[in-house]
């Protein structure tokens, strides 16, 4: 019988993260059950740093960004001594399940321990998307928005004087992002990591562009593919439009979450705790479509999601 459930958020932040910890918290406290938040991820866990949530810590916190209990990345936890530390810790203070909120490499960490038999459900949490068994991660849909928010900002520059945008946003090993951004502003390309980039195509792409009287362009470069100065520095030279670049950055992981990514969250948060009590071990939560579903933790990246084919072409369409 679970009596106390651990919550920690491991990795980058992602918005809707603490709206999950809410869930969390408010669902485990519904069903009898105390909740300990472990402070700064894994890294708190092997420091023994935790604190008891109750329904009042938890209030007010839906619709902020980031995340109240901190968030870390601990390369101690992935050595098996650290491991073992961190098992310790969760015995010590008598922690009998635990949610990780994160996202693949959150989840490695939550399959070792699952490995050494604690019980442990994951809720994935990233901007990326990257992640099997689910959808949608927690955070995407808020970093779509940003980043749309900040190049239409920008198009409004670029059709003034003529000018070809590379907006540089995250993604270092997957396009999800860049892709759902640049098909929504209507970006002339998009460049991902699982595409090798085609410098000359692009270079003739924005020519005509050019010639049919385009008065602007706008490229999306996930940061995994090159820097936005490494593009432009190929581009120099065999663009008619007038380059500047931009590097969104870090903006993409903060802010309110979107209605879409609050109840994202508020639902797997939730599932996340009922999976624990009917005894659920090595697994996380997903919503695909409407529904919420269990599945091996390890699917995260053992199974990748391959970019949405009918997007891509989409985008080829639509964008001259």
């Amino acid at each position: 019988m679970i009596k106390r459930i651990g919550v920690l958020t491991s990795g980058g932040d992602a918005p809707g993260m603490n709206a999950a910890i809410r869930a969390v918290t408010r669902t485990a406290i519904y069903k009898g059950i105390d909740v300990v938040g472990i402070l700064r991820g894994y890294e708190g866990l092997l420091d023994g740093d935790m604190i008891p949530l109750t329904k009042r810590a938890v209030g007010g916190i839906l619709l902020h960004g980031g995340t109240i209990i901190r968030t870390a990345r601990c390369a101690e936890f992935m050595r098996p001594e650290g491991i073992n530390a961190a098992v310790s810790q969760l015995k010590e203070n008598e922690i009998d399940a635990l949610v990780v909120i994160g996202g693949d490499g959150s989840f490695r960490g939550a399959k070792e321990l699952h490995d050494r038999c604690i019980q442990v459900v994951g809720v994935p949490g990233t901007i990326d998307n990257d992640m099997a068994g689910t959808d949608c991660t927690i955070g995407f849909d808020t970093a779509c928005n940003t980043a749309l928010d900040c190049i239409n900002k920008l198009r409004d520059t670029a059709s003034s004087h003529d000018r070809s945008f590379i907006v540089e946003v995250m993604g270092r090993h997957a396009g999800y992002l860049a892709l759902e951004v640049g098909v929504a502003c209507g970006a002339e390309f998009v460049l991902v990591p699982e595409i090798e980039p085609d410098i000359e195509a692009i270079s003739k792409k924005l020519s005509y562009a050019k010639k049919c009287g385009k008065t602007h362009s706008i490229i999306v470069l996930a940061e995994g593919v090159m820097s936005a100065q490494e593009l432009a520095d190929k581009l120099k030279d065999k663009s008619d439009y007038e380059l500047r670049k931009v590097v969104i950055g870090y903006i993409q992981r903060g802010g309110s979450p979107t209605c879409f990514d609050a109840v994202l969250a508020s639902r797997l948060g939730a599932a996340a705790v009922e999976a624990l009590i009917e005894g659920e071990r090595g697994k996380m939560v997903g919503r695909i479509g409407d529904k919420i579903v269990i599945s091996p933790i390890e699917s995260a990246w053992e199974q990748r999601n391959p970019l949405n084919a009918d997007m891509l072409r989409l985008l080829d369409m639509l964008s001259i």
